[in-house]
């Protein structure tokens, strides 16, 4: 075991490095696409949830589909490059949404959609490379503590997200309000934190030289010949696992788009007070983390991901009843149902990779790499009708003899969450067997 390995992890500069531009880099793109877009579309530009969903889902479907040839090229023009060039492109994707010319018609809705594209992007040049970074400044017996490290500060960035977006639009919208919009503060400070990123990669991330030189030598010719095709054959080896991971996670997609929106309009919650809410359970997820992760190496794998998509399977349905149940429409059932829903997270992720890891030792970052776009497709998907079931349900009156009022639309995409995650659940007995 070398030196490195053997230094706790907390000890190892490059490392902490890493994490803290992966806190940093979540918590950016968590306030710009989940925190202040949807809200700024909608109060501030007048955006119906429909294509605010679309808008939404636009970004996903981006960084769905340039993973592949980002990770490629961190693999061949180094990692430093991606993790800094990334953040450049969203300091100026998030600044110029505030400066869209209104009163356009449709033109309007498609610089949305051009910039969020470009953010998709963004978020594709970061996430393959930082995972790699992970995996190569750690210790091979420290691999899994470092990657359970690396989901703590998504958690983290995410939780943070809705609390400082919030306090930012709350604090200083007043300011900003005749001019771009009572939501721009959270914007301009996702501009300012990739700015940030930027700066601090390009000081603290190495160079990477000596593996771009390897990665031109004939032992690794392989990275020059990267194609949409072979990520397809990729893609027809392993089709189970990318129609559970897409299953599961077009449930995800669901609420993904209208979740601050949910919580403004059944509960009239600020954007500061639904982040200092949602704060302390993402604190606690993160913390609990590395323990959960402990326990599924435990209890196996495969066991792993059954028991963590049953636990979300009941949080989730728990909350769906709220649409057909008006009693069950309360913060205090729903904070209980998320406790499950949190644990099975947990429990699941981490097991879930590390099987779609063992499928094949030789491919594994090609199957990973088609798992995750997969899922990414999956939770465009659910975005996409989430959005729209959000929007317009609460106009059809009665639905199978039951009241639909714009309570049932709000809850209609937590309904679409808890049968996609169901239906992964089953689906996962079926193809881990083992």
């Amino acid at each position: 075991m070398s030196k490195t390995a053997e230094t706790p992890l907390w000890r190892q500069p490059g490392l902490v490095s890493l994490l803290a531009i992966a806190l940093l880099a979540e918590l950016a793109y968590a306030v710009l696409n989940i925190s202040a877009m949807p809200v700024y579309l909608k109060n501030d530009r007048g955006f119906p949830e429909g294509t605010i969903a679309l808008i939404v889902a636009t970004f996903l479907f981006s960084e769905a589909v340039f993973k592949g040839p980002m990770g490629w090229m961190a693999d061949r023009f180094g990692r430093k490059r991606m993790v800094v060039l990334g953040p450049v492109l969203t300091v100026f994707t998030a600044v110029g949404s505030l400066f869209v010319p209104r009163g356009i018609g449709d033109l309007e809705v498609y610089v949305f959609f051009a910039l969020r594209v470009v953010d998709g992007l963004a978020v594709a040049m970061i996430w393959p490379a930082a995972f790699a970074l992970v995996g190569e400044t750690v210790g091979e017996s420290q691999k899994q503590e470092a990657m359970s490290l690396l989901n703590m500060c998504y958690l983290g960035g995410v939780a943070l997200a809705l609390l400082v977006g919030g306090i930012a639009d709350d604090l200083f919208g007043q300011f900003t309000q005749a001019t771009t919009g009572h939501h721009a503060p959270s914007l301009y400070l996702a501009s300012f934190l990739c700015a940030g990123i930027a700066i601090f990669s390009y000081i603290k991330l190495p160079s990477g030289r000596a593996m771009r030189e390897a990665a031109r030598t004939a032992e690794h010719a392989t990275l020059r010949k990267w194609s949409f095709k072979s990520q397809w054959e990729t893609a027809k080896k392993i089709p189970g696992y990318l129609v559970l991971g897409a299953v599961t996670f077009m449930g995800v997609g669901f609420p993904i788009a209208v979740v601050k929106l949910f919580a403004q309009d059944e509960f009239d919650m600020s954007g500061t007070k639904f982040g200092s809410l949602v704060l302390p359970a993402m604190i606690a997820m993160a913390a609990l983390s590395p323990f959960m992760s402990k326990y599924g190496e435990r209890i196996g794998k495969h066991r792993a991901v059954h028991l963590g998509l049953a636990l979300c399977s009941v949080g989730m349905a728990v909350i769906g009843l709220a649409a057909f149940l008006p009693g069950f429409r309360n913060l205090l059932l729903i904070g209980l149902a998320g406790i499950p829903v949190g644990l099975g997270f947990l429990l699941t992720i981490p097991a879930w990779y590390a099987s779609v890891s063992e499928i094949d030792e030789a491919s594994r970052a090609s199957n990973i790499g088609a798992v995750m776009t997969s899922q990414g497709l999956g939770a465009i998907v659910g975005s996409l009708i989430g959005g729209q079931a959000y929007q317009r349900f609460h106009g059809i009156g009665k639905f199978a003899g039951i009241k639909v009022d714009a309570s049932f639309a709000h809850y209609s995409p937590f309904v679409g969450c808890a049968v996609c995650v169901i239906a992964g659940w089953l689906l996962s007995y079926w193809l881990l067997r083992r």
